[in-house]
């Protein structure tokens, strides 16, 4: 009687839905390729890679070449005043290789070089010239008459002077060198230094100084006859 009334029971009870088991998903749609997005990605990588190749092989194509650490007057070789440096090679530049600084020192250059310069062949030649339109005039000076400190590469301008008597009546008189003084203008406003001679026993013992000039071809023959005369003076002007 028991037994019936349990079976009876369980009769009226709902069953529980079947759950699905954990190995059983919802199907995934198929991906859709895309092979121009591919190839693009591909292009890119190879784009990339070239490029970081050219770049390294351009950093490693580079010369020594020569640059001048002072300034070169014309007509000057470079001396000792070079350095190296490494550039880019381009064959389209003529520069000077380090391997050439032995010929370059027998060259003159054409014109003036400015201090860190990276050199090229066409600046020089194996005879000193002057620029077009200009004169190199020497000039015997004595003490008293140019700056103490002048040096090749200088802005000077040239005055005629006139002695005004010996020094030994002067209130300078322990110089033991004779007054000058100014009669007019400038002969030369601009003319640069090109070179400078006060190495010799005589420049040292009497102070007096032989240097050469560059000025303009109509300053030449008013400046070298002042000079004949030893009725030169200059003065350091703005611009070195």
């Amino acid at each position: 009687m028991k037994i019936q009334e349990r079976t009876g029971a369980g009769a009226g009870r709902s069953a529980a839905p079947a759950q699905p088991s954990v190995g059983d998903r919802l199907p995934t749609p198929p991906r859709e390729r895309k092979p121009a997005l591919a190839a693009l990605a591909v292009l890119l990588i190879l784009v990339g890679a070239l490029g970081v190749t050219m770049l390294v092989l351009q950093v490693g194509n580079r010369v020594e070449v020569v640059k001048v650490t002072k300034e070169i007057q014309a007509g000057e070789s470079v001396g000792d005043n070079v350095t190296s440096v490494m550039v880019a090679a381009d064959d389209s530049i003529n520069y000077v290789t380090w391997d050439q600084l032995a010929t370059l020192k027998t060259l003159k250059a054409k014109s003036t070089i400015y201090s860190d310069t990276v050199v090229m062949g066409q600046m020089f030649a194996k005879k000193a010239s002057l620029p077009a339109g200009k004169a190199s005039v020497g000039l015997a000076l004595k003490e008293g008459t140019y700056p103490a400190d002048i040096k090749a590469g200088d802005l000077v301008s040239a005055y005629r002077v006139s002695s005004t008597g010996s020094g030994s009546n002067s209130s300078d008189s322990n110089s033991g060198s004779s007054g000058t003084s100014t009669s007019g203008g400038a002969l030369v406003d601009d003319a640069r230094v090109n070179t400078v001679s006060a190495d010799d026993d005589a420049t040292v013992s009497t102070g007096n100084l032989s240097i050469t000039v560059l000025v303009d071809e109509a300053d030449a023959a008013a400046l070298a006859s002042a000079a004949a005369s030893n009725q030169v003076a200059i003065v350091r002007v703005p611009g070195n």
